[in-house]
């Protein structure tokens, strides 16, 4: 990993009522983590943990067994198009009483945060947590971008099973759901801030409109996630349907050629033997005599066929009827 310049924000916020620490960094023993946690020694456990971390994480504790502080580590991603090499953006958090505390937030988040509606919101918030769930809403912002892009590449392919089913599609529709995979696996530990930010603050949250506004954007990419996955999961189905059909067709089709042509079969195994006294064997018309009646026999036999109904429309049907 590639060492960072130290850089260390402290603002404050509604008068002085918050203030959020936003700190970068990549070593461990620089002096900036140490004057954090001189000014707050409840961030030592939290800075001990998060040098182990390397995915998501999530932990509420319980300062003298009453004050909840809640921190972890999250991942997310910035860019709309993913592609086979998935990279994540990750940051570390502490939310403590009126203190919130970040650890190597993306510069695109940071520049985000720092406008000028996002700062008059934050300036609204009347503690860390509210200005955590103002951060969260902003990542959750990425996860709407990247759903609107999945979106506009799973509409062609859509429209391209309707008018042609081919082969190479069933790639394209595992490879967009890969592509959903990745995103809702990193949704889930958005969903269980939700839940940890409930067991901290409890009742609290229930009035709070920062928490609020967070479950809602949660909620709303879930169901997102639920119709893009339902969607996908239809277009498999539809895709089994058709390459089952089409297996039906085909094996119909050599049914039928098989039967048609079982007269045709018959006769060439009787005279193909290596007798000397087969009927018409030797006679000038015994060819024309055979081939006439295996042609007649092969009429019949499709006759009979179509008049059972077992033909149906199948050697009827145009390609483009049946869209294979």
């Amino acid at each position: 990993m590639s060492k960072r310049v130290p850089e260390y924000y402290k603002h404050k916020f509604n008068k002085g009522a918050w203030e959020w620490w936003d700190i970068e960094t990549d070593a461990w023993s620089t002096p900036i983590l140490t004057v954090l946690e001189e000014e707050m020694p409840e961030t030592g456990a939290w800075l001990e943990v998060i040098k182990e971390v390397e995915s998501n994480y999530l932990s509420v504790h319980y300062l003298d067994g009453r004050d909840p502080m809640l921190f972890g580590t999250l991942q997310y991603s910035v860019k709309e198009s993913l592609t086979s090499n998935y990279s994540a953006s990750m940051f570390h958090f502490f939310v403590h009483g009126r203190r919130l505390v970040t650890l190597n937030l993306d510069q695109r988040t940071r520049m985000f945060m720092s406008s000028e509606d996002r700062m008059r919101m934050l300036d609204e918030c009347g503690s860390g947590a509210d200005g955590l769930f103002v951060l969260v809403r902003i990542l959750l912002h990425y996860f709407q971008n990247g759903m609107d892009h999945f979106e506009l590449n799973l509409r062609p392919l859509e429209e391209s099973m309707k008018k042609n089913n081919a082969r190479t599609l069933m790639d394209k529709i595992l490879d967009s759901r890969f592509e959903l995979l990745y995103w809702s696996n990193m949704f889930v530990p958005f969903q269980e801030l939700i839940s940890a930010s409930r067991e901290a603050y409890l009742d609290a949250l229930d009035d709070n409109p920062f928490f609020q506004r967070m479950l809602y954007r949660v909620e709303r990419m879930q169901r997102l996630f639920e119709h893009y996955e339902r969607e996908i999961d239809t277009l498999i189905s539809i895709d089994n349907a058709i390459s089952g059909f089409r297996g039906n067709e085909i094996t119909k089709t050599l049914t039928i050629v098989t039967a048609v042509f079982t007269p045709a079969t018959v006769v060439g195994a009787i005279w193909g033997m290596n007798f000397e006294n087969l009927p018409w064997i030797k006679t000038p018309w015994g060819f024309t005599v055979v081939m006439i009646t295996t042609l007649i026999s092969m009429a019949g036999m499709y006759i009979w066929m179509r008049k059972k109904g077992f033909t149906g429309d199948l050697l009827r049907a145009g390609k483009k009827e049946r869209n294979i």
